[in-house]
């Protein structure tokens, strides 16, 4: 594995990692993270930037190293975005677009394309604000009546990675998700949140141009150096009306999914509370 410094953590503690240390600049630390692989694995990406040039110097170019370091591995796995299905609503997601793009051109169809849609479980802090609002607040917000957002526990997501690789080249991009492809209502995520804090709350509904005009005033922080989660970008995103996986998108096999909704919800809460993210 790459990483900028040797990973100490319990993750780790079944296992001894061979660890490069190096980063998405450093060629040959990804010559010799590459060398006599039979698979590769690129999950580095940058998720917050102040640029479209800042993303791209990682989600492009860092993603074109990687590939041409790769060069000569029979497969090479690619975790990318579903965001990348709609290359016009972010810098992020336009990102990820031309980095499977840039990948593709070096690797032809020794490439797999991994698109996982939305993420969650241990350490995920982009995801904490919904717990912390549904462990405090009697009313939650309720951005869209009709939006569906198909999602992912961590370790599903390792898994089904997993079974990617250990499979044959996909030759086209390939959605991860759990069991509901279909994905779920604003008001289904609110509800598991509150649910799995042992609350039943009020629901309001917030309009799309609040969340657009919070996302317009957040851009200004840009000038100041910040990179603030809730962007104008990210306000597309999030208001973006079908973040569901359609079948035809999926892997011609895939594991079963351990987390449900409400399981993964309620296992990510009791990590955040361990992890003193959160109070009892």
């Amino acid at each position: 594995m790459l990483a900028r410094r040797d990973p100490i953590d319990a993750l780790w503690r079944e296992v001894t990692p061979e660890v490069v240390i190096g980063d998405l600049n450093d060629e040959p630390a990804l010559a010799r993270l590459c060398d006599g692989a039979d698979v590769v694995i690129h999950s580095a990406g940058l998720v917050k930037a102040k640029s479209r040039a800042a993303f791209d110097a990682v989600n492009v170019a860092g993603a074109r190293r990687v590939a041409l370091a790769a060069a000569k591995a029979p497969h090479v796995v690619f975790i990318s975005s579903l965001t990348a299905r709609e290359p016009q609503l972010s810098h992020y997601s336009a990102s990820k677009r031309a980095g499977e793009a840039a990948m593709t051109e070096v690797l032809g169809d020794r490439l797999t394309i991994a698109r996982p849609c939305a993420i969650y479980g241990p350490g995920d802090r982009e995801l904490l604000p919904v717990f912390q609002a549904a462990a405090l607040s009697p009313v939650l917000p309720l951005l869209s009546g009709t939006a569906k957002v198909a999602m992912i526990h961590v370790e599903d997501a390792a898994q089904q990675t997993a079974a990617l690789a250990a499979a044959q080249p996909t030759g086209r991009p390939v959605a991860l998700c759990d069991s509901r492809i279909d994905g779920y209502s604003w008001r289904e995520l609110m509800v598991a949140a509150a649910r799995a804090c042992d609350r039943t709350p009020r629901f309001a509904a917030v309009p799309g141009a609040l969340i657009h005009a919070i996302g317009i005033t957040n851009d200004f922080t840009l000038l100041l150096g910040r990179t603030p989660m809730l962007t104008s970008a990210k306000a597309r995103e999030l208001l973006h009306p079908d973040w569901a996986v359609a079948p035809g998108e999926l892997p011609g096999a895939r594991p079963a999914a351990i987390y449900e909704l409400d399981t993964g919800f309620s296992m990510t809460l009791a990590w955040y509370r361990t992890a003193g993210w959160m109070k009892h």
